[in-house]
């Protein structure tokens, strides 16, 4: 599949989770669940450190959410990020997106072999 069909294949869906730092407006992460949430997605945010964010529950892990999120997108250290795939993979997640700096090719790899829809080097917010 094309890079271009699967960010559209992934923009299509509804549920997003959006795992990374939120600590303040200025964050990647805090800029993607705002926009997303502005562009009408229903987005869960994922940080252990966290309790909310806007008024929004923040979640500890992936496997605490009340449901199953169709895009995970992951603003994180590319070791974390690793973890986070091997996650999305046990519960059956299949689109992922890694946005810059959040990959490497250990990552990467991961994904493909494991039959994950990825798109990386392309920020998410570009794209919505």
């Amino acid at each position: 599949m094309s890079e271009n069909k699967l960010i559209k294949e992934i923009i299509s869906k509804k549920i997003f989770a959006v795992i990374g730092s939120f600590r303040n407006e200025q964050k990647v992460a805090y800029k993607i669940f705002r926009k997303l949430t502005a562009k009408g997605y229903k987005v869960y945010p994922i940080n252990p450190t966290m309790k909310e964010i806007d008024g929004v529950m923040c979640y500890p892990s992936l496997s605490e959410l009340p449901e199953k999120p169709e895009v995970v997108n992951i603003v994180t250290p590319p070791q974390v990020s690793l973890e986070i795939v091997k996650q999305c993979k046990e519960i059956g997640i299949q689109y992922i997106w890694l946005q810059p700096g959040a990959e490497n090719e250990e990552v990467i790899d991961y994904c493909r072999k494991n039959n994950l829809k990825v798109v990386y080097g392309s920020c998410i917010m570009l794209n919505t």
